[in-house]
């Protein structure tokens, strides 16, 4: 049985900053709502947004590969679509009138998921792609991060991803960072690489400024 770690308010988003300003909908990797996540959206609020960030595992999250594997591998994908419409229609409620989604890893590709249903203003993913199966059209403006040392499956590489979009007419900007492996931003994990991650955090709210403010 592998051990898995308690997260804070489980089951429950955690919300920063001032209910009524642009929301953006943070979403954690395979390792779950670990630690940096709260200074990642602290540094969101700064810019000027309302961040919720979701727990898409129950009270859960894993600091190894191994026990993140456990978790991904329950994580359905209908009610963590259903989590993000509850949050969108919420913080609409109090006055968001703009909406942008962020993801790591397995985030990323959830928010490029749910991007397609057009309640989001933008969205930028981490280290995530969509297949062919996997892919409609994404009706707003995308930001993609890459490691350079990643691994992806067939028909969802980046370049592949990045060609569907454009030829869909969506507006996409790309960035790959040199030296860096999949996980770079996560600051609670030892791939993390500070320079790469900061450098992706200040391109994504400049982004989410653009499209949202």
């Amino acid at each position: 049985m592998v051990d898995l770690v308690p997260v804070p308010s489980p089951g429950v988003p955690l919300y920063y900053g001032t209910p009524g300003d642009p929301l953006v909908i943070v979403l954690h990797d395979w390792h779950g709502r670990l630690p940096w996540l709260e200074g990642y959206a602290n540094g969101l609020v700064h810019a000027g947004f309302r961040v919720a960030v979701p727990d898409l595992y129950g009270g859960w999250c894993a600091t190894s590969e191994e026990q993140a594997a456990v978790l991904r591998s329950e994580l359905e994908v209908a009610p963590s679509l259903a989590i993000l419409d509850e949050i969108v229609q919420a913080s609409r409620t109090e006055g968001s009138q703009k909406v942008g989604a962020v993801g790591s890893s397995m985030g990323g590709w959830l928010a490029l998921q749910y991007a397609q249903r057009g309640e989001v203003d933008a969205v930028v993913a981490y280290y995530a792609t969509l297949g062919p199966a996997e892919q409609g059209v994404i009706p707003n403006p995308v930001l993609l991060h890459f490691a350079e040392t990643d691994q992806w499956d067939a028909g969802a590489d980046p370049a592949a991803f990045v060609s569907r979009l454009k030829e869909d007419g969506t507006p996409v900007t790309e960035h790959n960072y040199i030296g860096t492996v999949h996980g770079f931003a996560n600051a609670s994990i030892p791939k993390v690489d500070t320079r790469a991650a900061a450098l992706a955090f200040a391109r994504t709210a400049s982004f989410l400024q653009d499209h949202l403010g």
